[in-house]
């Protein structure tokens, strides 16, 4: 196992290592370009749900949520158009709608809404640990660890809101064979 000094000493050298950056390879574009595209999806469902729930706290995760989306996407696209790489073609914006206007049997849940943000933001970090693994330039592994870690801190969050109301979706407990657990 490596020291973890070392560790650190190496990851701070190569962050000031002035070094003119080399070209995204195939698959460091292919991870901006698919994140950038999700992130455009997690945008529309943020505005979906913003447009069902009459729930305060949602409302805010929602907005805290679309803050995060709309700030990556911008930086991503920026990068992306810097690089050279057509930008994915998205859904166009939601247009803002009364909560109360919805027909029940189509009407997202809070519950709904919370899990579909949950959701969306874990697969955003995994795309995200999976980005910082496949590159190889500093500057693009250092965005992915941003943007993991933006998520991260909002999943808590998100996280405390969705124990509090009961809609944290938990799978069963395990208690082995033997164990006073149950």
């Amino acid at each position: 196992m490596a020291n973890p000094i070392e560790a650190f000493i190496n990851i701070f050298k190569e962050v000031t290592d002035h070094e003119e950056t080399s070209p995204l390879h195939v698959i460091e574009v292919g991870d901006c370009w698919t994140y950038l595209a999700t992130l455009e999806e997690f945008i529309r469902f943020e505005e979906m749900g913003m447009n069902t729930t009459t729930d305060d706290d949602l409302v805010e995760m929602l907005k805290d949520a679309l803050k995060i989306c709309q700030k990556q996407a911008e930086r991503l696209s920026g990068f992306l158009l810097k690089e050279g790489v057509e930008l994915p073609n998205v859904t166009p914006p939601k247009p803002s709608s009364s909560p109360n206007e919805i027909p029940p049997g189509v009407k997202l849940s809070d519950d709904d809404i919370s899990n579909g943000i949950a959701f969306k933001a874990v697969n955003l970090m995994i795309m995200a640990g999976k980005g910082q693994a496949d590159s190889v330039r500093t500057d693009v592994g250092i965005m992915w660890f941003e943007f993991f870690t933006e998520f991260s801190l909002f999943g808590a969050s998100l996280k405390r809101l969705m124990k509090k109301r009961g809609w944290l979706k938990v799978p069963p407990y395990y208690y082995s064979s033997g164990s006073s657990g149950k």
